[in-house]
């Protein structure tokens, strides 16, 4: 991997007011999510005891992420971008408060909470692709894969400890959380009001049925864009070992549940510390070849996290399987956003949400069903392979992409 450290001066993140205030913005919108998913499974199964009704959590969120990404990517690239994004935030604020009120006041029971996270998940669903579809007016092109690396360390700060606050807060009760929530929502929506594009988006194309589906034709003509994105679904449908976590640190490892929360944390500390790496230095050359590596890569770790049976060999893969997995990420993620022409960014990071939620939620269900048949450890070795599998065939079917020297190849606008 060629790279070079990041130089301070124009080339520094921080000389991009607009980016950081995204950042600022991000940062404290996923914080709160992450604290209000962990206290809403808490409240709903002390109001309940089923675990069926934490299924119920799930289904809520993943319905609207689906149905109604496509819609949102055509808003995306109709609209200011900026403005969904702050709709967006202040609709979850609003539901966020109602939950905050409802529950201080003892008057709210599970079909309420559902309901408010339904109205949280279909203005995420919104506001996802603008969010995605923002970063490249914010910064050079030179500088969105560090702009990227740097979103990635803060979402997996926030997927770290964010929990764990909620977690700690919970204590006082889930009305506390819900405040704390709903003031690092309403700190995001202030950012994202003060907020202002370095680079004028676009003129709009009108709105038709074959701009709805634009960005799909966009995404089979494209090869390296289908490329990387196919790429991605199918390692994230093959990498789903990690919802085996419990079987694995029980009956393999042998390990309480203190034990289970280091295998937990373990992907999300190692992609933390490679975001830290990548935010610092440049990859400049054979970037296609350092994706496949990295993807393959992940496979090689995810065989080694089945087949080991000590803890810290264990915790050594997950945590590379974490590095990996973010170094493909950034690379994946930047490709996408630089090959895109603007006017279409919205539609096909909506196509490739689509992509990313179904694969997450097909992964864990591949995982289990495999694992039903094979075990934990027969499951986690088949995805393994298969991802290897899947590299080796993407190298042969996408050449373009494996000879790709640089990321930036000029986007059209």
């Amino acid at each position: 991997m060629s790279s070079s450290p990041a130089p301070r001066s124009a080339d520094s993140l921080l000389d991009h007011p607009a980016y950081v205030a995204f950042w600022c913005a991000r940062t404290a919108s996923t914080f709160g999510f992450q604290m209000l998913s962990v206290a809403v499974g808490w409240q709903i199964y002390a109001i309940t005891g089923r675990a069926f009704d934490l299924g119920l959590i799930g289904l809520v969120q993943f319905f609207p992420s689906v149905l109604l990404a496509l819609p949102a990517g055509h808003l995306a690239d109709q609209f200011d971008r900026r403005r969904i994004v702050l709709i967006g935030q202040i609709v979850e604020w609003i539901a966020i408060v109602l939950l905050t009120v409802l529950t201080l006041l003892h008057a709210i029971d599970e079909v309420g909470i559902l309901l408010l996270i339904f109205v949280i998940s279909t203005a995420k669903a919104f506001e996802s692709p603008s969010l995605q579809s923002m970063v490249p007016a914010l910064v050079p092109p030179a500088l969105l894969p560090r702009a990227m690396a740097v979103n990635g360390s803060a979402m997996q700060a926030a997927m770290i400890m964010g929990p764990a606050l909620g977690g700690l807060l919970y204590v006082a009760g889930p009305g506390v959380v819900y405040a704390v929530a709903a003031v690092l929502y309403l700190i995001s929506g202030v950012m994202v009001a003060r907020l202002r594009y370095e680079h004028a988006p676009p003129k709009r194309e009108p709105a038709t049925l074959k701009t709805l589906f634009a960005g799909v034709h966009f995404i089979r003509e494209r090869k390296d864009v289908l490329g990387v994105i196919s790429l991605d679904l199918f390692a994230v449908l093959l990498g789903g070992a990690t919802a085996l976590l419990p079987i694995f640190a029980k009956d393999i490892l042998h390990t309480g549940p203190w034990g289970l929360g280091l295998l937990r944390a373990a992907p999300a500390v190692g992609a933390l510390l490679m975001s830290f790496w990548l935010a610092r230095h440049n990859m400049e050359r054979n970037v296609g070849k350092i994706m496949f590596a990295s993807v393959a890569g992940f496979g090689v770790a995810t065989l080694v996290f089945a087949l080991s049976n000590v803890l810290w060999l264990s915790l050594v893969a997950l945590f590379a399987l974490g590095a990996f997995d973010m170094v493909s990420m950034v690379i994946r993620g930047s490709l996408v956003q630089l090959d895109t022409p603007d006017a279409m960014r919205g539609r096909v990071s909506a196509v490739n949400a689509i992509f990313i939620n179904t694969s997450n939620q097909l992964g864990e269900f591949e995982s289990g069903m495999v694992a039903a048949w094979l075990g934990a450890v027969g499951s986690a070795v088949v995805g393994g392979v298969g991802t290897l599998v899947v590299v080796g065939l993407w190298m042969v079917m996408f050449p373009t992409l494996r000879r790709r020297q640089r990321l930036h190849m000029g986007t059209p606008s």
